[in-house]
């Protein structure tokens, strides 16, 4: 079915205005299109590259008439976008990916639910409705567990850990201590995965679809740290990635970009750990060693272009810049250490305010081999950790 294309110098709007927002903008303001951007925090980075900027609540239904109005169709840079917006606005305009998707994919339970129900391998896990049911939800599913609020929640926050049973009862208090009327939380079984690994697919609305490299991911505290791609190892995994992401996909009819977190079980099996419907940290590396990268596949994908060629041009690894970190490579000997190294490329999202844990920017090194590349990431992160030595 042949779709119908929104045609450059229209206006695309986007729903959140961090990186990814900002990303995507600058991606379509290259393809010829104009960008609206809506996120209630005026110091939110795609603010400052955006052709109209509405930095108000998203409970502001004024504004929500005058952004349909002005925009051909909407998208969003994260899952936790208000879902009634998004259905508000479906009334007006084309939202993509659709509000029916980001219902089941923002929700935890809803999303494994749905995962499970039509097959797909996902670690076992079970809902709890009250704090006081924690011990009998993780016995469901076994110890280790981890405990997630089912909405919200990101990078590690809304998580936690359940090693034994000596350890409900403190978790127990920190569910109490944040329960709200009507939360929920996902309890799911602590696999003993090999690897975390992650894979993009884009699909337009036409069905047509393509798949990016595999990436293996390192992340600490329940943060993304490091992406290497292609990821080492059996390229029979990565054709399995690839075909499961492709169907997870086409079974939700999403339109857009999409980014499928995996575990790799030591058997070699598969499981989903959680989708997200948009572009995704671990794709930043598409940037810089992509013929298109994940936004521009975002900007072709919702106006209805032909999806883009997907040639991965050097082995990378990309680098987040985490919390200090930022401070750390703005300095001059820091900046000119890294800027040193062969095959490094710096993206700072221009957040004003350096907090711990906050993503600040990233790196990507790439190389003419992927060894290279990690050595040259390996240096740095070095460096990080332990003060510049200008020696590079």
């Amino acid at each position: 079915m042949k779709s119908v294309v929104i045609e450059p110098e229209s206006v695309l709007g986007v729903l959140g205005g961090g990186q990814l927002g900002a990303m995507f903008t600058m991606a379509a303001c290259r393809l010829g299109y104009h960008v609206a951007v809506w996120d209630p925090d005026p110091e939110a980075p795609a603010h400052r590259v955006a052709t109209h900027s509405f930095p108000v609540p998203f409970t502001d239904q004024h504004i929500l008439a005058r952004f349909a109005d002005l925009v051909s169709v909407v998208t969003y840079e994260w899952e936790n976008i208000p879902a009634e917006l998004c259905r508000a606005l479906e009334q007006r305009k084309p939202v993509r990916p659709s509000s029916a998707v980001l219902s089941v994919i923002q929700d935890r339970l809803e999303q494994k639910g749905f995962l499970a129900s039509n097959g797909f391998p996902v670690p076992p896990f079970a809902c709890l409705t009250a704090p006081d049911q924690l011990a009998t939800t993780v016995r469901q599913v076994g110890y280790p567990a981890l405990c997630k609020t089912a909405t919200a929640g990101y990078d590690g926050k809304g998580q936690w850990k359940i090693n034994q049973e000596s350890d409900v009862r403190e978790v127990e208090r920190a569910l109490s201590e944040s329960a709200r009327p009507g939360m929920r939380w996902i309890v799911e079984s602590l696999v003993p995965f090999e690897r975390e690994l992650s894979i993009l697919v884009v699909r337009g609305s036409d069905g047509q679809s393509c798949t990016y490299p595999l990436a293996e991911n390192e992340h600490e505290e329940g943060i993304l740290r490091t992406t290497m791609v292609p990821a080492p190892g059996s390229s029979v995994v990565a054709e399995r990635a690839a075909a499961l992401a492709l169907q997870v996909v086409d079974c939700l009819e999403g339109v857009g970009v999409f980014c499928l977190e995996l575990f790799q079980l030591p058997s070699g099996e598969l499981l989903i750990n959680e989708i997200a419907p948009r572009p995704h940290n671990s794709g930043h590396y598409t940037l810089d060693v992509c013929s298109v990268s994940q936004f521009e596949q975002q900007v072709r994908a919702i106006c209805g272009l032909p999806l883009g060629e997907v040639r991965l041009l050097s082995p990378a690894v990309m680098v987040n810049l985490i919390g200090d970190d930022a401070a750390t490579i703005m300095k001059d000997a820091g900046c000119r250490l890294l800027l040193d190294i062969p095959g490094a490329v710096l993206h700072l999202y221009g957040k004003h305010t350096i907090r711990s844990r906050r993503k600040m920017g990233h790196v990507t090194f790439f190389g003419e081999t992927l060894s290279l590349a990690l050595d040259h990431a390996k240096q740095f992160r070095d460096d990080l950790a332990n003060g510049p030595t200008l020696s590079a």
